[in-house]
């Protein structure tokens, strides 16, 4: 990790981003290093773009919440009265407590500090020995609103309040694989971690498919041949490839129920990298999602989620298939994050230096370019 260093890390990574791709590298060094890049990031970033706070089926009734974290600026996403998704702040309005943790059901919002209490609307419904306040109003008083919505069954939050919603920057990833209805896929599993590498070491571990017959030469490597991986050019909001599987892993194929998917469809994986963070495999039998919140240059704070089509589901076997999956996929996060931990420590090196790009590093590039078109924004 390096002090200082944005505006010059900047300058490396808008002249990497220049060239061809025929004449591509990886990133510089610095925007992984950084400090100052790093806050860089998260201002003109995370701030700024729609995040990905996991599945709209995991709060699935009124009161179900979860809590996370956009750039300093704790957030709860619940599930309101009237069933809708809503997200707020997740700091009290009399003396700044975090108010919820984790995830849970709450009938009413209770701050732990001194008991007032909010509606699942963010209104203020109680406050305990207020009356002698002349100032105090409690139908003023409402937790910060946070714009939310769901796209195509996930939950996304941003702190912007003028951004395009995402049906709108996003309807040519729906153009793709809307054949797969990703929206009625079921969520079987979801967790946290930290991994000890920049954030953006993991996005483009995961755009990539190149290291997959090495890094996951125990699990899925076995499931991809390199020459049936296809790279096209990214898009402003995301990039994308996919891949023919052969037979190696019943799970990633169409189930035998579903009459939809024809020829190849039945055997695509897509793996798509919505900017900046929500990154997600969609094959026809099953889904599994990263999604990435910087801890620094050196960590990140990781939402893992994965579940499987709906015929999969009905299928009298489910239970097993959700066993299968979830054990194939912490085995496959096991040598991930072996890989990725390890890019980290060696471009910490002072001998390294980043070398150029496979053409089925397509994503790795559209990324970087991606990266250095936000951070020209004022």
């Amino acid at each position: 990790m390096q002090k200082g260093g944005a505006a010059e890390a900047v300058e490396e990574l808008r002249a990497m981003a220049a060239e061809p791709f025929e004449r591509a590298r990886a990133m510089p060094k610095s925007v992984y290093t950084s400090l100052d890049f790093a806050a860089l990031e998260l201002d003109r970033i995370f701030r700024r773009e729609w995040l990905c706070a996991g599945r709209a089926d995991a709060l699935p009734d009124p009161g179900d919440y979860l809590t996370m974290e956009i750039a300093g600026e704790p957030i709860i996403v619940l599930r309101d009265g009237a069933g809708t998704l809503r997200a707020m702040s997740n700091v009290c309005r009399h003396r700044m407590s975090t108010l919820l943790e984790g995830r849970g059901r709450v009938q009413r919002i209770v701050c732990p500090y001194h008991a007032w209490t909010y509606g699942l609307d963010g209104h203020l419904r109680g406050a305990p020995a207020m009356a002698a306040n002349e100032t105090f109003r409690r139908d003023a008083i409402r937790l910060p609103q946070v714009r939310c919505e769901e796209w195509l069954g996930w939950i996304m939050v941003t702190l912007a309040p003028d951004l395009p919603p995402p049906h709108a920057t996003l309807a040519e990833v729906e153009a793709l694989v809307g054949q797969l209805h990703m929206e009625n896929y079921v969520e079987a599993f979801r967790d946290d971690f930290r991994w000890s590498t920049n954030w953006k070491v993991l996005a483009e571990n995961f755009m990539e498919s190149y290291h997959l017959p090495v890094c996951h030469a125990d699990t899925i490597g076995h499931t991809v041949d390199l020459m049936k991986m296809t790279c096209p050019e990214g898009r402003p909001a995301f990039n994308y490839h996919y891949i023919i599987k052969n037979d190696a892993l019943d799970l990633t194929l169409a189930h035998p129920d579903n009459a939809v998917l024809q020829g190849d469809e039945r055997r695509t994986t897509w793996l798509l990298s919505i900017y900046p963070a929500l990154l997600i495999t969609l094959s026809p039998g099953y889904f599994w999602y990263l999604s990435l919140f910087p801890a620094g240059p050196g960590q990140v704070d990781v939402l893992f989620g994965g579940g499987l089509a709906p015929e999969f589901v009905r299928d009298p076997k489910a239970q097993e298939h959700f066993a299968r999956l979830r054990a194939l996929l912490d085995e496959v996060n096991v040598e991930d994050r072996r890989c990725v931990e390890r890019v980290y420590r060696g471009l910490c090196a002072g001998l390294a230096s980043p070398g150029p790009l496979s053409h089925l590093e397509r994503p790795n590039y559209d990324f970087a370019r991606y990266l250095d078109a936000a951070l020209r924004q004022d």
